[in-house]
């Protein structure tokens, strides 16, 4: 399914000049188990709604961002530079 996604930089472009970066996550802390890096890298919420995410403009500006996007129906409810959004805001 083909949308358009705005970039902070360039405007709406179609998705297919991005890359998916996947879902926003934090990182874990420095001294964090295997455990817990496992579960940092491997375990996603994978939700049915907004969902905050990382994407990188591939063919355009090649920058990084944050969108919030409902997986439902593909529309792009916000984005942001790395670090304008939150996942708290995002409803995560």
């Amino acid at each position: 399914m083909s949308f358009l996604l705005p970039c902070p930089t360039c405007g709406p472009r179609p998705v297919d000049e991005y890359s998916a970066g996947g879902e926003f996550t934090t990182r874990p802390a420095p001294d964090a188990t295997p455990h817990e890096l496992g579960r940092a890298l491997y375990i996603k919420r994978n939700v049915a709604g907004p969902q905050l995410e990382w994407w990188y403009h591939a063919h355009g500006c090649r920058e990084w961002f944050t969108a919030e996007r409902d997986t439902r129906t593909n529309q792009v409810l916000r984005v942001g530079r790395p670090g304008e959004l939150t996942a708290l805001e995002a409803g995560a």
